[in-house]
C-alpha cells in the first residue's frame, strides 16, 4: 500500500447545541495514528446543561467532575499533542468556537489551528462522504458517540473517500466502459 498524507482530525462532545453550550470532551487522531483525549471538568460559571446532548453523548455531569480534567491542563496538553500543526474537523462550525472557548477561559494560547474537513476534501470525497460514513460506522461498529471514536471515524472516512475516488480517478479508458 502506498503512502498517503493523512490529516489530524479533532471531534469535540458538548454540554449542548447552542452558544451557552461549552466543551466537554475533545478527542484527537493524529497524522501518525496517535490517539488523545480527555473529558474537560467545567469551570464553575459554565453551567448550561442540555439533556438531548447528553443522551447523544452519553457523558453526564457526574463524569465530568469526577473523571473529567482541569481545562487549563487540557489546553496545555493538547498544546503539547498538537503542537504547531492544523488539526481539521468535520464539524468546524462548532468544534472550532468550543475549541476557543476552551481556550479563552483557560487562558492558555492555542498553538495548533482547526480548520474545516472542506479545506482539504476534493468535489468528489464531498460527494460520498456521508454514505462511506455510515458505511463506516456500522463497519467499524462505532456504537458511543464520543470525540475519540468520532475521530477515528472522520479520519478513517477521509481515507476511505480518498481510496475510493483515486480509483475513479486512475481507471483506463477499458475499465471505464
Amino acid at each position: 500500500m502506498q503512502n498517503r498524507w493523512l490529516p489530524s482530525i479533532v471531534d469535540v462532545e458538548a454540554s449542548g447545541f447552542g452558544a451557552a453550550s461549552y466543551p466537554i470532551e475533545v478527542g484527537i487522531v493524529r497524522y501518525d495514528g496517535a490517539k488523545w483525549c480527555k473529558l474537560i471538568r467545567p469551570f464553575d460559571s459554565w453551567i448550561h446543561w442540555d439533556d438531548k446532548a447528553e443522551q447523544l453523548h452519553g457523558i453526564t455531569k457526574e463524569m465530568l467532575h469526577t473523571r473529567g480534567v482541569e481545562p487549563v491542563r487540557v489546553c496545555h496538553e493538547l498544546n503539547r499533542f498538537l503542537g504547531n500543526t492544523i488539526v481539521y474537523s468535520d464539524g468546524w462550525v462548532v468544534d472550532n468556537p468550543w475549541l476557543i472557548k476552551l481556550f479563552s477561559a483557560a487562558q492558555v494560547e492555542m498553538a495548533f489551528t482547526c480548520r474545516a474537513m472542506e479545506y482539504i476534501l476534493s468535489e468528489p470525497q464531498m460527494n460520498i462522504w456521508h454514505e462511506v460514513k455510515d458505511d463506516l460506522s456500522v463497519n467499524l461498529d462505532t456504537q458511543r458517540h464520543r470525540a475519540s471514536a468520532d475521530a477515528y471515524l472522520i479520519q478513517q472516512t477521509f481515507i476511505q473517500t480518498q481510496i475510493k475516488t483515486s480509483k475513479k480517478t486512475h481507471r483506463s479508458p477499458k475499465q471505464s466502459k
